[in-house]
C-alpha cells in the first residue's frame, strides 16, 4: 500500500480570532470589522467574518441581503448548525461571512440555564478549520487565517461569548471626549474574562477612528489615549470621510466603494500594521 495514503494527514491552519469590541455605540466597530477584513484579504489572508450584532449591520454593509440569511449566528449559539454552514460569500475575494439576525437579541435568555453558555462561540470556531466531510465540496478546502467578530455595543452573554473565543481584542475608539471613560470599563471587562474564562485573551490594540483634523479635540483625545495605552494603540488612525460613510448603503467595503479615498487607504495601513504586530507577538513567542 502507498505510504503516503498512511501518513497523517497535515493539521488544520488555526485561524486567528480577534474581537471588535466596545460597549460604546458608534465608534466604528462594523466598519472597522467590514473594511479590516476587506484589507487583510487584499493582501492574501483567508478572513471570516462573524457578524454578533442583532441588528446585521456587518451583514448588510457587505451586501447580504436579508432574505439570504436562512441560517445565522443565532443557529450556530444555540448548536442546531455548523458555524461552516452559516457562512456565506462575499463579493470580496477571500473575504466570507457569518450573518446574523434579529433572533440574536434573544439569545441570552435561551442559553442562560447552559453550563457551557459562555463557550458555545469558541467551540464552534474550533471546529472551523476541521474535518467537514459533511459540508459541500467548495468549502472544505477554505482554511481561515483571520476570524473577525463583531460585537454588540454592549457587555452581554454575546460579548462574553466573543472575547471567551477570541486570542485579543481590537478596540475601535472614537476621538470624542468620553473615548476613555468607555475604554476603562471595557478593560476591566476583558480582565474580568481572562480571570474567569480565557486566560490567553490580550488587547491586541486600540484603533482611533472618527479622527477630524480640524478638530482640536480629536487631537487631544489622540493624545490622552496614547499616554493611557502607549503602545497598544496602533499608529494608523482613521479619519473621519465621506466616502466610508457612504459605502454600506451600497453593500460594499469602502476598498470597494472608492479604493483612493483617504478611509480606503487608512484600512490598507491598518491591516498591515496588524500583520506585523502579528508577527512581533509569533516572535516573542517562540
Amino acid at each position: 500500500m502507498d505510504e503516503a495514503l498512511l501518513a497523517p494527514a497535515a493539521p488544520r491552519p488555526v485561524p486567528r480570532v480577534l474581537a471588535l469590541a466596545n460597549q460604546k455605540g458608534g465608534v466604528g466597530k462594523t466598519t472597522t470589522a467590514i473594511n479590516l477584513g476587506t484589507a487583510l484579504a487584499a493582501i492574501g489572508e483567508t478572513v471570516l467574518i462573524i457578524d454578533l450584532d442583532p441588528q446585521g449591520n456587518a451583514s448588510t454593509g457587505l451586501g447580504i441581503d436579508r432574505r439570504s440569511r436562512r441560517v445565522s449566528t443565532y443557529d450556530v449559539l444555540t448548536g442546531e448548525i455548523e458555524l461552516r454552514e452559516a457562512v456565506l460569500e462575499t463579493a470580496v475575494p477571500r473575504l466570507h461571512i457569518a450573518p446574523s439576525t434579529m433572533d440574536l437579541s434573544g439569545i441570552e435568555l435561551e442559553l442562560a440555564s447552559q453550563r457551557d453558555r459562555a463557550y458555545r462561540l469558541r467551540d464552534a470556531i474550533r471546529r472551523l478549520n476541521g474535518p467537514a466531510e459533511q459540508f459541500e465540496r467548495a468549502r472544505n478546502d477554505i482554511d481561515y487565517t483571520y476570524v473577525l467578530i463583531d460585537c454588540p455595543p454592549s457587555l452581554n452573554l454575546i460579548t462574553v461569548n466573543a472575547m471567551a473565543a477570541s486570542n485579543a481584542i481590537l478596540v475601535p475608539l472614537q476621538c470624542e471626549f468620553f473615548a476613555l471613560e468607555g475604554l476603562s470599563q471595557l478593560l476591566k471587562t476583558v480582565e474580568q474574562v481572562r480571570t474567569t474564562l480565557n486566560p490567553e485573551l490580550t488587547i491586541h490594540g486600540i484603533v482611533l477612528t472618527m479622527f477630524d483634523a480640524r478638530n482640536n479635540l480629536s487631537t487631544q483625545v489622540v493624545d490622552d489615549v496614547r499616554q493611557f495605552m502607549g503602545s497598544k494603540v496602533y499608529e494608523t488612525i482613521i479619519p473621519r470621510n465621506v466616502r466610508v460613510s457612504e459605502a454600506p448603503s451600497y453593500g460594499k467595503p469602502v476598498l470597494l466603494y472608492d479604493l483612493k479615498c483617504v478611509g480606503s487607504q487608512a484600512y490598507l495601513r491598518l491591516a498591515s500594521e496588524i500583520i506585523q504586530r502579528e508577527r512581533s507577538l509569533r516572535l516573542a513567542a517562540a
